[in-house]
């Protein structure tokens, strides 16, 4: 292609000249000037152009497409500075509309009019063009076509060093565009699975020796974000040396990770269903309907006792070993499901083909069409003869488990009643009644009825006690409990809280008059003279009355209103009830005179412990000391917690006061250890309240005391079953430092058999109401025998309040009683005087009967 940089005619050659040039070139050529205008061309530039724009000034650019014309333009520019620009290929179209790609070549040439001009030429590259095109089309369809496939290219050419990898080949391994692939086979095969690498070499060596067998395998290849990823590589080698060695390499990489977890997941789930085929003994069998060919695998050949793998076997096999009461239903019921296609269940018994034995054998299939249309019935067998063995037997362990529970029932009732309800009177106790507070004040408030809470203290009750003994007491309580239950209505309660203290719920509408009417009904009949083991015996009853007023039921409060009315009712005489008034300025100053009293007395230290030993049921070893507070009131003297504690838990200080108690006899059992004296256990008491202290993991922080020395007797058990969180995270705290948790006063109906099991205690104590009577009543024997019982089912150990005869001592022992305490053995001391206590070991004498009650803590 002749090609001229600059024309060979002189600035003074003549028009004829230039034109006889300018044929003379072989492809489409013209002088322009810097604008484009034509200002010679030849005959093939005038085809372009166009015959009527022969003898015109018509411009190059009218042949060039617009979006070309700018580098046209460039290209003029620089040829009329003297350079030769680089050609460009640009769009032209042809007078006769042909469009075509041609390459334009630009070159300075001087004009003779002193103007200078271009020489243009158009080298027509429409073919090679085309083929460029074909070839870019050609290359964008397999690169759509890979990336669609998620299919990575890579091109080993060892000849030239040139590694090429695709795209997606990056994509899958997690690689960036400026992410370089490992540099080395060595470096390659360091990210294969370890499990793989032997085998990728072997079978690298293979595909480049051209075996076919090798053109593709799989392999795991650790992925830039750290996991496995699972590669199908295929390749060739595509070029070999003079030698034969390949010297390039070429082929794709798909991710199969997805297939391969398939494959395993199938595999898996095809063991398991193998695994569990087997473990449950269940056989599979298959018919064709069509042939009547029937498939029985290995389990099926053994559950009818068949030896040999799983085999085809003709028809009636089955038929023939069914057991003839079976036969016509187990057949008829397969024809009705195999007609029907629907699923076929059934259980039948066979005589199983080596022993003769009876078996029961269950079945279920289906019917299918299988992938060339053929119907079939696939289904499973299982031995169900042990089954129908055990379910035989559990009908009869059935029988004999309901005639148990209902023992069991009738035991659990009765332990129920026992823990909610007074043992003496059978009335509810305390317990019950904290639950019937909180009811009735839901049904009340629903209902918008009132609530009346009447708190009922016997007058008198003590002196008949003292005078007439126990007994004479105990048959006055349930003579007052008799009343209550005749003039109650119904709906209301009536709930013995202790000694002789009853409470009565009433639920009312109208005037207020109806309760004075009763509170006086129960005064009459409770002073009217009773009979009691030949003794006339006259008593009587103060009552106090609370009743709520507005829409807002608070029912505890009631109860305490009630005592504090029940308090004026007494002051004021005895023998008559009182209304609780808002405006009782007395009982305000009287509480917080006292409230004040305990806030100065915690001020002061006033509270301190005295202590009560607890001794072995078997051999009198001191087994334990119980830590009682006393408030040492400089005014009132030594204060026992009957005079202090509700004020102080309406204070919220019981913990502290607990605190502080714990503090002062962990002191003093370090003494003791000094001195010599081993005191096995101590036992403090404590509020539930404090199993509520959200601050008691820091209050205990800095014991020091080895696991079980220490023991929390829970005083207020009437809340064992509030189990909030708070207090089990409590508890598990105790347990961890070695605290032991007591339940005290056992069998006043304040701990229940559910209390027990959650708070699994490591003692309780039975309360010595039940104890006192033990040496003189086949009832109370029994009935501390079973809880003793009931504590040691459960590992429990039991103590025994109230301990004052020897008499107490023997029966106590029989019983099976681990820990005593009471009078008899050790009143509650200081500490100053526990060491000549412990010394004398008086309790190991004969001991003698002594009045008088211990008022606990």
């Amino acid at each position: 292609m002749p090609v001229s940089s600059a024309l060979p005619l002189s600035r003074e050659a003549t028009p004829q000249e230039r034109s006889a040039y300018l044929e003379a070139l072989p492809q489409a050529a013209a002088i322009v000037d810097v604008s484009g205008t034509v200002l010679a061309m030849n005959e093939p530039f005038h085809r372009l152009m166009g015959s009527a724009r022969r003898n015109g000034t018509s411009s190059c650019f009218e042949l060039v497409d617009i979006s070309d014309q700018p580098r046209l333009q460039a290209n003029l520019t620089a040829a009329l500075t003297g350079s030769t620009p680089p050609p460009c290929d640009v769009i032209l179209t042809a007078g006769d509309g042909r469009r075509s790609t041609v390459l334009a070549l630009t070159s300075q040439v001087d004009d003779r009019r002193t103007r200078t001009a271009v020489l243009l030429q158009f080298v027509d590259i429409s073919e090679r063009a085309e083929r460029e095109a074909e070839l870019a089309r050609h290359e964008s369809r397999w690169h759509q076509a890979l990336t669609s496939a998620a299919t990575g290219v890579w091109d080993h050419n060892f000849k030239t060093g040139e590694m090429y990898y695709s795209e997606t080949w990056r994509h899958l391994r997690g690689l960036g565009p400026d992410d370089m692939p490992a540099a080395t086979a060595e470096e390659w095969l360091q990210l294969l699975h370890p499990d793989d690498r032997d085998r990728v070499c072997h079978a690298l060596e293979r595909q480049n020796a051209g075996d076919p067998d090798y053109m593709a395998f799989e392999y795991r290849e650790r992925h830039k974000a750290g996991h496995w990823v699972w590669i199908e590589c295929r390749g060739a080698c595509v070029e070999w040396d003079d030698k034969g060695q390949p010297t390039r390499i070429i082929g794709t990489d798909i991710d199969i990770t997805a297939r391969k977890n398939a494959e395993e997941m199938l595999r898996q789930m095809t063991a398991r269903l193998e695994l569990a085929l087997e473990t449950s003994k269940i056989g599979v069998f298959e018919a064709d309907l069509d042939t009547m060919e029937v498939y029985w695998d290995e389990r099926v050949m053994r559950i009818y006792g068949m030896e040999g793998p799983g085999r085809i076997l003709p028809n009636g096999t089955w038929q023939s070993v069914l057991h003839p009461d079976d036969r016509d239903r187990a057949i008829g019921n397969s024809e009705n499901a195999i007609r029907g296609g629907d699923e076929f269940y059934d259980q039948f018994r066979i005589f199983r083909k080596n022993d003769g034995e009876i078996r029961h054998l269950r079945s279920r299939a289906t019917t299918i069409i299988d992938q060339n249309g053929r119907r079939r019935l696939l289904g499973v067998t299982w031995d169900v003869s042990d089954d129908i063995t055990l379910h035989q037997q559990l009908d009869s362990a059935k029988t004999l488990a309901e005639a148990r529970n209902r023992e069991l029932e009738g035991a659990r009732q009765r332990m129920e009643h026992i823990a909610l309800h007074d043992h003496l009177t059978d009335l509810p106790n305390r317990r019950y009644l904290d639950a019937m507070l909180d009811q009735m004040e839901e049904h009340c408030r629903l209902t918008h009825k009132r609530l009346a809470v009447l708190h009922i203290d016997l007058d008198r009750f003590k002196q008949i006690n003292d005078t007439l003994g126990h007994n004479a007491g105990d048959a006055l309580l349930r003579h007052a409990a008799s009343i209550l239950r005749a003039e109650v209505g119904q709906g209301d309660f009536v709930a013995r809280i202790g000694g002789d203290e009853f409470v009565v719920l009433v639920q009312f509408e109208g005037p207020e008059k109806r309760l004075g009417k009763l509170a006086e009904r129960i005064i009459d009949h409770t002073r009217r003279p009773v009979t009691i083991e030949g003794h006339e015996c006259r008593f009587g009853s103060s009552i106090g009355v609370a009743v709520s007023r507005g829409p807002v039921i608070n029912a505890r409060q009631l109860l305490l209103n009630a005592d504090m009315a029940l308090y004026h009712a007494k002051n004021r005489g005895r023998n008559r009830f009182e209304f609780f008034r808002d405006d009782d300025q007395t009982r305000a100053v009287s509480t917080k005179r006292l409230s004040d009293d305990i806030l100065r007395g915690l001020e002061q230290d006033e509270f301190v412990p005295v202590y009560q030993f607890q001794f072995d049921a078997r051999t009198l070893d001191v087994a334990g000391v119980e830590t009682l507070v006393r408030w040492q009131h400089p005014e009132r003297g030594l204060l026992t917690p009957d005079l202090f504690l509700k004020a102080a838990d309406d204070l919220n200080v019981v913990s502290d006061i607990d605190g502080r108690v714990l503090d002062k006899a962990l002191a003093d059992m370090r003494l003791w250890r000094q001195r010599g004296f081993s005191i096995p256990k101590l036992s403090v008491n404590v509020s539930s309240r404090r199993l509520h202290d959200p601050n008691l993991r820091k209050a205990l922080a800095g014991i020091e005391i080895p696991p079980g020395a220490l023991s929390f007797e829970l005083l207020e058990s009437i809340f064992l079953d509030d189990f909030d969180a708070q207090v089990k995270e409590n508890l598990r705290l105790l347990r961890r430092l070695g605290i032991s948790i007591e339940i005290d006063d056992f069998g006043t109906g304040h701990a229940s058999i559910v209390s027990l099991l959650r708070l699994n205690p490591q003692a309780l104590k039975i309360d010595r109401e039940l104890i006192r009577k033990v040496p003189d009543s086949r009832e109370q024997r029994q009935l501390v025998r079973a809880i003793i019982e009931i504590g040691h089912s459960l590992n429990v150990k039991v103590v025994a309040e109230g301990v004052e005869t020897d008499a107490h001592v023997e029966v106590l022992r029989d019983l099976g009683c681990d820990v005593l305490q009471g009078f008899g053995l050790a009143r509650p001391m200081p500490f100053d005087q526990t060491e000549t206590f412990l010394k004398g070991q008086t309790w190991k004498r004969p001991a003698t009967a002594l009045s008088g009650n211990d008022t606990g803590r």
